[in-house]
């Protein structure tokens, strides 16, 4: 596909196996083994912390607020899927009661940034393929509305932080979206299409549900659980692994 970034090789067999093969034989490649037809998907939905942006949002938001530490071993644990998503995200949250609410703007100025290749992949699989693509977050949508916008996503979905008077309550309001909602989201967005032609990308092991019930399913520098999960998993280059992954040569990638 490109001298030095991409290339396209034949296999047979087990897919799983040969990917194992890949992977042990070329530890400085990401290798995505697939069907050669219908590579090109027309759906993605994404994760967005430590995916679509480099950072944990919610860390972020409990170093402004004194809980930094408290806080970064909660949300390790439950990535790695030692704790209950849900119950590990409300225990999070309440520890953020009576931060100002001015701070999430804060953050998103000062701490979110887009991972590379994000806007690249999502406006080419929009503009090449008519992809449908949504941000599907159990994280904030004071985070997700304004990510999904730059990057380029038609829609997002995360949870709603509880504001009084100015300040976080501690509480998310429900319906919380979890790692079985994910999976949902996916599946409604998806309609009528063929689960083939879907992409789900995530990091967490509340993604696992999203990645398996996508038609192709990849980890993006991932926690063990996910990378177990997922069809394949990008461990060396950035977001763009996934135009390469459906085909798409550098000159067809829209501008990111």
């Amino acid at each position: 596909m490109e001298e030095g970034s991409a290339a396209d090789v034949a296999v047979a067999g087990d897919r799983a196996a040969a990917r194992a093969v890949l992977e042990a034989a070329l530890p400085r490649v990401d290798a995505f083994v697939q069907p050669a037809e219908g590579r090109a998907k027309r759906l993605l939905v994404a994760d967005m912390d430590s995916t679509m942006i480099t950072v944990e949002c919610i860390d972020e938001l409990a170093d402004y607020a004194g809980v930094g530490r408290d806080v970064a071993e909660i949300t390790e644990s439950a990535m790695r899927g030692e704790l209950d998503f849900v119950a590990a995200l409300r225990a999070r949250v309440a520890l953020l009661a009576g931060l100002p609410e001015a701070v999430l703007g804060q953050c998103l100025r000062e701490r979110v940034r887009i991972t590379p290749g994000a806007r690249a992949l999502v406006r080419t699989m929009r503009e090449r393929a008519g992809a449908r693509t949504c941000l599907v977050s159990g994280g904030f949508t004071a985070f997700a509305a304004p990510v999904a916008a730059e990057i380029g996503f038609e829609a997002h979905r995360a949870n709603v932080l509880e504001i009084a008077d100015g300040r976080l309550t501690g509480r998310v309001l429900p319906p919380v979206l979890g790692a079985e909602a994910k999976a949902e989201a996916l599946a409604e967005l998806a309609g009528e299409l063929p689960r083939e032609a879907t992409l789900a990308v995530g990091d967490g092991a509340n993604d696992v549900p999203m990645l398996q019930a996508a038609g192709f399913g990849v980890a993006y520098r991932a926690k063990p659980r996910a990378a177990e999960a997922a069809d394949a998993a990008v461990r060396i280059g950035d977001l763009t692994a996934l135009l390469w992954a459906q085909g798409y040569p550098r000159a067809a990638w829209a501008a990111g």
